[in-house]
């Protein structure tokens, strides 16, 4: 390799519909942070963050997310994370 060569450590080239699906899944990774389960212990309800940051009741039901209510955090909820894998237990769209 001739000195005046420039050295280039770690550059990937991508073509455009790499690029995208690259943005894409990067972007279902961020979504799926974002939401959370939680187990209200008080009443042993689901609760749901949707990636919107919203909180959900979901109900023990089938479609409980067709089902679910609104949830207001309160001093008194008693909020308990679940580990993300029962997530797909509730067949949310996310």
């Amino acid at each position: 390799m001739a000195m005046d060569e420039p050295i280039l450590k770690n550059k990937i080239h991508r073509t455009a519909g790499e690029e995208r699906i690259r943005r894409q899944q990067e972007m279902t990774i961020a979504n799926r942070r974002l939401v959370a389960l939680f187990v209200e212990r008080s009443s042993r309800q689901w609760v749901v963050r949707d990636p919107e940051g919203n909180f959900w009741l979901i109900p023990a039901v089938e479609d409980g997310w067709g089902h679910r209510q609104p949830f207001q955090l309160t001093d008194e909820a008693e909020l308990e994370p679940v580990p993300g894998h029962y997530i797909y237990m509730l067949d949310l769209p996310f």
